[in-house]
């Protein structure tokens, strides 16, 4: 495709962030990653990507946040390459980040991102992909990325890449905390290993047949979201908390099932302030606290928009850097991607 004679109107786009509602780590995989399952919520915390297209050659990378790689190693720099190529595009192509999300900080900033660029070339080339291109190409990238083309609540499993539409929690207010600390994903993989290994030899001293098995995890966080989530939508009689007479936010009630982040247990020890992060949300009012992803970033629930409000500013006089937002919905996502 040869771009025309004027230049294509820029598009911006909105790059939501996401946490992620419980998260079980299984065995590692042939392939070198590790099976997952987690339920995706995106929130309402955005970067901007703007990107453009003139006459030429190449692919620029522009941020002034010194921590984004400006090179080849970027996802919005490998996803547009290889968009460009299944398009049979050609032409300049100018991408500019503007950063309000952590980076490295468990929201998906990177590969949210990637998705926008991605959606933002479609709209200057004025050529779209096939959903199922999209897919593969995002999945190709990161295993993160394929769930900004759903967006609401998505069951990811595998390695995280494959992504299912779950019905849309109601909208909820949260506060995310993001301290200043940067957490490696492949280290924090590579601890879980070492302690899963470590269980395995004490089980075996100890006299068991077998060791635990991360596996067995994993089917006990499908088994709880499987519950919860036919109880939620299945019309079947349970029992339902009110709060000050009120039915309770759906989101709230289904995250207390027990689901957990199989992260803290090896992020914690190595960075106690993200421990204490989550205390601090708790004792703020939040119904409840997690790490999101591998981290750094925490977030807490709240029953109301004024109550996340407060707590972020109690959160902030105590020195924590918190930002009190929403989940958005599917609906709502696609609805203001485009600004």
């Amino acid at each position: 495709m040869e771009l025309y004679n004027h230049a294509p109107v820029p598009a911006t786009v909105r790059s939501f962030a996401k946490i992620n509602l419980g998260l079980r780590i299984g065995g590692r995989r042939e392939d070198g990653f590790h099976d997952l399952l987690t339920v995706y919520q995106t929130i309402g915390l955005h970067d901007l990507i703007r990107i453009g297209a003139s006459r030429g050659t190449g692919i620029e990378i522009r941020c002034k946040d010194e921590r984004v790689p400006l090179d080849e190693s970027n996802t919005c720099y490998r996803i547009v390459d290889k968009a460009m190529s299944t398009l049979n595009a050609k032409g300049r192509i100018v991408i500019e980040i503007v950063k309000r999300l952590p980076v490295q900080g468990g929201l998906g900033g990177a590969s949210s991102n990637a998705v926008a660029a991605i959606l933002g070339l479609e709209r200057v080339l004025r050529k779209r992909l096939s959903a199922s291109q999209r897919l593969k190409i995002s999945a190709e990238v990161g295993s993160d990325l394929p769930l900004f083309l759903i967006a609401g609540t998505v069951l990811g499993v595998g390695r995280g890449e494959q992504v299912f539409p779950l019905e849309d929690l109601p909208a909820t207010s949260c506060v995310i905390v993001t301290p200043e600390v940067g957490v490696s994903t492949p280290k924090a993989f590579a601890e879980w290993d070492r302690r899963i290994a470590g269980r395995g030899v004490a089980a075996n001293a100890a006299g068991k047949l077998t060791a635990p098995r991360p596996s067995d995890r994993m089917v006990e966080l499908g088994c709880e979201l499987s519950a919860r989530l036919s109880e939620r939508y299945s019309g079947a009689p349970r029992e339902v908390r009110r709060v000050r007479g009120r039915l309770e936010n759906p989101l709230l009630e289904f995250v207390r099932a027990g689901i957990q982040n199989d992260f803290e247990q090896v992020v914690f020890p190595e960075y106690p302030e993200l421990s204490e992060g989550k205390k601090a949300l708790e004792r703020a009012g939040a119904s409840y606290a997690s790490l999101s992803g591998s981290g750094s970033t925490l977030y807490g629930l709240f029953s109301s928009m004024k109550l996340a409000r407060l707590a972020a500013e109690k959160l902030r006089k105590q020195g924590w850097a918190a930002q009190a937002t929403g989940t958005v919905t599917r609906r709502r996502y696609w609805e203001a991607i485009f600004r």
